[in-house]
């Protein structure tokens, strides 16, 4: 994970931040290992779902650690504590990818099913807490936007998975995950698409109703037809959205060449 902006490398700060984020990892991955014990047992699955939450949220606090040089304050922050929450609340989904929970029908699994749910639903909240603490505090950065930004995008890719899984919609739910990291990818080639972009109340709702749409698939009272619907649905304003910055973006083209 990559961040722009001011940098902490090479500075007295940086061995104070990372204390302190050291602490903030491990009280997270703590509470991921008695999460997904919990979850594991309630849905019977094995070791294995336990060591995959553990692979997932371990890859995601390497790449934190390794963007710690890029963090401008001397302090983690509680915006970036809510953030790697939510990482580790998306590593407890990202593990059940190919497991025995979530299958068709989801109604025979409902309790266990709603917990899921539950899960999801927090994570998402959370995520309007984060960028309102990080304003609050006065510790707002570009390392904690892009950490905010990679998690959901994570976080929409498993939700995408999850609804596959549970026989909710077809194998082109997926695109809504994989959208954003093709427009990453795109951007190697066609240099133009990495320009700036002005914030977007457009592109912020979108990506609210993308995610609550894939959670309301989950939920084991909503019918496969249903699921399907609101996952095209929400499909299609995301490739709406995409759109309009992809246009925006191919206007500023020529300002882009000549600097």
């Amino acid at each position: 994970m990559k961040t722009t902006g001011a940098s902490l490398a090479s500075a007295p700060g940086l061995a104070v931040l990372r204390r302190d984020a050291a602490r903030d990892l491990a009280v997270v991955a703590a509470l991921v290992g008695v999460l997904a014990s919990a979850l594991g047992a309630a849905g019977g699955l094995g070791l294995d779902y336990m060591a995959k939450t553990w692979l997932v949220y371990g890859l995601g606090a390497w790449l934190v650690w390794r963007a710690l040089a890029h963090h401008p304050h001397p302090r983690f922050g509680p915006a970036n504590r809510v953030t790697l929450v939510r990482l580790g609340s998306m590593a407890l989904l990202a593990a059940l990818v190919g497991e025995a929970l979530p299958r068709p029908p989801l109604p025979s699994m409902a309790p266990v099913a709603w917990w899921l749910v539950v899960i999801a639903t927090t994570t998402a909240l959370l995520d309007a807490v984060d960028g309102a603490l990080a304003r609050r505090s006065g510790l707002a950065s570009a390392f904690g936007a892009r950490f905010d930004m990679e998690t959901d995008a994570a976080f929409t890719l498993v939700l995408c998975a999850l609804v596959l899984q549970a026989g909710q919609a077809g194998p082109w739910v997926l695109a809504s995950g994989l959208m954003r990291y093709a427009f990453v990818g795109a951007s190697k080639p066609w240099p133009w698409l990495a320009g700036a972009l002005p914030p977007s109340k457009r592109r912020q709702t979108v990506c609210v109703v993308q995610i609550t749409a894939l959670i309301i698939c989950l939920g084991p009272i909503v019918p496969p037809w249903l699921a399907a619907s609101l996952a095209a649905f929400s499909l299609a304003l995301l490739s709406l959205s995409f759109a309009v910055d992809i246009r925006t973006l191919a206007r500023q083209r020529p300002t882009l060449t000549e600097t």
